[in-house]
């Protein structure tokens, strides 16, 4: 299969060109040659600007598309425009966040996405990320109507996630000593790990199928209580957790989901589905996912390979989780940490 890839060379990205190349799929990239230029250097590689011009992909054809960096729609609809003749299929990566309502769990592809006052608008923020996403799948389909398909992952995880949001876990358990969690060990959560998702949208791609999907895991419920035990067992570390009152951290001011990835206040009723999206149409579709040691284990592995200086992206600080906790002990009448 010709296969182009409007990005690729970060995160999901990466991993959908690795995948693709061992199946034996031609790969062509386009993108700016900012990040990573250097990887997969038997590849195809297109440099442009896709903000402005996709001049580059002219008089070429490709059997499909992936479109892993497309944000607002006015972008997506030149890319989408510009290929409609020269590929007979268009993905576009998605995500969770178009869903207009995450207030009950079950949520599923034919549920209502958000909207914005200003379609137009170019400026990304928590409240416009979502509906623009969504303004996004409709520019891909009205280019390409009925040779599009739409996958709405979750949190994507594990080897060379910028995002840090659930490197933090793994790195902080090995770290040991005692892990401020919060809430509670049952707490559910959703995640997907980059290379299952890659694996998967390409089989997608290799079928032709077309529709939305949502695309988080696992199968069966992850509390955040076994992430960090698999986690500890992974790493060998000593760590004890101690869970602290959702109501206590945001006393303290913690920031759920950035210092405390994985987790949104359950005292919030408008979250109270947002680990608990549906997925049975994507299982339905044949989406697997390997064991949660293997995506500690390779995300500890390559986690040790980056510059100790970089600041994470996500997570609390050694300082400050060790003030909450002392905080939290000493409200509790116990020894201070």
């Amino acid at each position: 299969m010709r296969l182009l890839i409007l990005g690729g060379t970060i995160f999901l990205g990466r991993h959908l060109v690795a995948a693709a190349l061992a199946r034996g799929h031609a790969v062509t990239l386009v993108n700016r040659g900012q990040h990573n230029p250097d990887l997969f250097p038997d590849v195809d590689k297109l440099r442009g600007d896709r903000t402005v011009s996709l001049a580059a992909l002219a008089g070429r054809q490709w059997d499909a598309v992936i479109d892993t960096s497309g944000y607002v729609p006015r972008v997506v609809r030149l890319a989408a425009a510009t290929l409609a003749d020269r590929v007979a299929h268009y993905t576009f990566i998605s995500s969770l966040s178009v869903y207009a309502d995450p207030s009950r769990p079950g949520v599923d592809e034919t549920s209502p996405v958000g909207r914005i006052d200003d379609p137009t608008t170019e400026e990304i923020t928590g409240e416009s990320y979502g509906p623009l996403k969504a303004l996004c799948e409709q520019a891909a389909e009205a280019a390409l109507p009925g040779r599009t398909l739409v996958i709405r992952p979750g949190l994507i995880v594990g080897p060379y996630d910028p995002t840090d949001r659930f490197t933090y876990w793994p790195r902080r358990v090995a770290q040991g000593g005692e892990v401020l969690a919060p809430g509670r060990p049952g707490y559910e959560t959703q995640i997907i790990d980059a290379r299952d998702l890659a694996a998967w949208t390409l089989d997608m791609v290799e079928a032709r199928r077309v529709g939305v999907y949502n695309a988080t895991g696992p199968a069966t419920p992850l509390t955040l209580g076994e992430a960090l035990a698999t986690s500890r067992a992974v790493s060998g570390s000593d760590a004890t957790v101690t869970w602290v009152d959702e109501a206590f951290l945001l006393e303290q001011g913690a920031q759920p989901w950035t210092e405390l990835p994985l987790w949104v206040p359950e005292s919030d009723p408008a979250m109270a589905g947002f680990n608990k999206f549906s997925i049975d149409r994507a299982l339905a579709a044949g989406l697997t996912f390997r064991p949660l040691t293997d995506t500690v284990s390779d995300t500890l592995a390559w986690d040790a390979t980056r510059d100790p200086a970089t600041p994470p992206r996500a997570g609390l600080t050694r300082e400050r989780e060790a003030e909450m906790l002392k905080a939290w002990h000493t409200q509790r009448g116990e020894r201070e940490v």
